[in-house]
C-alpha cells in the first residue's frame, strides 16, 4: 500500500520507518526541515518519566524505560546512559521517603536491563562529588540512571535509517490539507494514498481544521524553554523547583550547562521563543541549588520547543504524556507523543494499518 506521513519530527520519522519495514511504500511530507522544530528543542533526555509515577502512568513509564534501551543499543554514539542526581534539602517539596519509593518502583519497572541501580549519596560524599551544590539545608542526593542524547543528530540518524528502508522524504513541502479517503494536498495539487497519517505534532489539530475533519481530541500546546549557561557542568541533575510541584533539569551540554524546562501555554500564532520571565525563572532554579550565582549575562543561548500534549488537565505539568490515535476513514491522526516512545508509537501505527488491511482483504475474500 501507499502511505503518506505528514510531519518530519521524530514521531513522523519513526512511524514512516516502521510502516516501511512492514512492506509499504511511504512518503513523508515535512513543512520545513526534518527535526527542525519541537523534536530538536527537547531537554536532550531519553527518560523513563520518573515524575510520571506521581500521576500513576505506569504503562507509559514501563514502555519508556524499555524504549530508552533500544535507542542506546541502536545509536550509542548519540544516546548514552548517564547517572542523574536528585538533591534533597530540609525544605524540599517531596519527602525523601517518597522519592526513594519512586526510585525503587522505577528500578523494578526497568527490570534486569536497567543501566544501574538507584542509591543514596550522603551529604558529605555528595559535596565532595560536586562542590558547587548549595550546602545550606542539604541532606544528600539520590542517584539514578537515564539517558542523555543529541536529539538533532539522533533524529537525523533515524531519518537515514528510514530512507535506507525505502521511505521517500520531502522537506519544505507543506501538506495544505488531507482527505478522509487518503488524499494529501501539496503544491496546489492532490496526491492519493491508501492511508494518510497526520503526525504534525503541534500543528496536527490545525491540519484537521484546515481539512474540515472533526475531532473529539484536542491539543494543549505548551512551550518548554531552556537556557545555556557559560559554565561547565560535570553531572546531570533532576531539580525540584522551590515552592512548586514541578521539576527542572541541570545538565552537561557541549561543555556548558543546560537548564530547563518551563511549561507555558501558548498558541500557534505566538513565537516559540524563551521569554524574559522564563529566563529569570530558570536562573532562580539554578541559583537555588548551585553557586556561585549566575545572572543573565552568563546566558549564552536559549531555545524553546512547543509540546503537543493531549488536553487533559488545567495544569500542563499534570497533563498526560500518553499519545492517542484517532481515525477518520483512511486518515489517522496522532495526538501527543514523546521522543523516547516514538518507535513504540511507530510499531502501533504500523499494526493498525496491518490490521485494517487484513480486515479489508478478508471482506473482499468473502464477497
Amino acid at each position: 500500500m501507499k502511505i503518506a506521513v505528514v510531519g518530519g519530527g521524530i514521531n513522523g520519522i519513526m512511524i514512516a520507518w516502521e510502516v516501511s519495514k512492514a512492506g509499504h511504500a511511504v512518503e513523508v511530507f515535512e513543512r520545513d526541515r526534518l527535526m527542525g522544530a519541537t523534536s530538536s528543542a527537547s531537554s536532550k533526555i531519553l527518560h523513563g518519566g520518573l515524575r510520571y509515577l506521581e500521576q500513576f502512568h505506569f504503562r507509559l513509564v514501563a514502555e519508556s524505560l524499555r524504549e530508552r534501551i533500544w535507542w542506546t543499543e541502536q545509536a550509542p554514539e548519540f544516546a548514552r546512559p548517564t547517572q542523574f542526581f536528585i538533591p534533597i534539602y530540609s525544605n524540599s517539596a517531596r519527602a525523601s521517603l517518597k522519592i526513594r519509593a519512586g526510585l525503587v518502583l522505577y528500578d523494578l519497572l526497568a527490570g534486569r536491563r536497567r543501566f544501574g541501580k538507584s542509591q543514596w549519596y550522603p551529604r558529605e560524599e555528595m559535596l565532595k562529588l560536586d562542590a558547587t551544590l548549595n550546602p545550606q539545608g542539604f541532606e544528600g542526593a539520590f542517584g539514578f540512571f537515564d539517558v542523555l542524547m543529541d536529539d538533532l543528530r539522533l533524529g537525523l540518524w533515524a531519518a537515514r535509517q528510514a530512507h535506507a528502508a525505502g521511505v521517500c522524504i520531502h522537506e519544505n513541502m507543506l501538506a495544505e490539507r488531507i482527505d478522509e479517503d487518503g488524499g494529501v494536498h501539496v503544491n496546489g495539487g492532490r496526491k492519493q494514498f491508501d492511508y494518510v497519517i497526520n503526525v504534525a505534532g503541534p500543528w496536527a489539530e490545525a491540519l484537521l481544521q484546515r481539512s474540515n475533519i472533526p475531532t473529539k481530541i484536542h491539543l494543549d500546546l505548551v512551550r518548554g524553554s531552556h537556557i545555556v549557561l557559560d559554565e561547565k557542568r560535570e553531572r546531570a541533575y533532576l531539580l525540584q523547583v522551590p515552592h512548586e510541584d514541578r521539576i527542572c533539569f541541570a545538565l552537561p551540554y557541549k561543555g556548558k550547562s543546560l537548564i530547563g524546562t518551563t511549561e507555558v501555554r501558548q498558541t500557534l500564532e505566538q513565537a516559540i521563543v524563551c521569554s524574559q520571565e522564563e529566563r529569570l525563572y530558570l536562573l532562580r532554579v539554578r541559583n537555588h541549588y548551585f553557586g556561585p550565582a549566575k545572572d543573565e549575562n552568563d546566558i549564552v543561548e536559549t531555545f524553546s520547543g512547543l509540546r503537543p500534549l493531549v488536553q487533559s488537565h488545567r495544569d500542563p505539568g499534570k497533563a498526560t504524556r500518553e499519545y492517542m490515535i484517532q481515525r477518520h476513514g483512511r486518515a489517522l491522526t496522532v495526538f501527543g507523543g514523546k521522543w523516547t516512545t516514538s518507535r513504540a508509537l511507530g510499531l502501533k501505527v504500523a499494526a493498525q494499518i496491518r490490521s485494517r488491511a487484513a480486515r479489508k482483504s478478508q471482506g473482499t475474500a468473502n464477497l
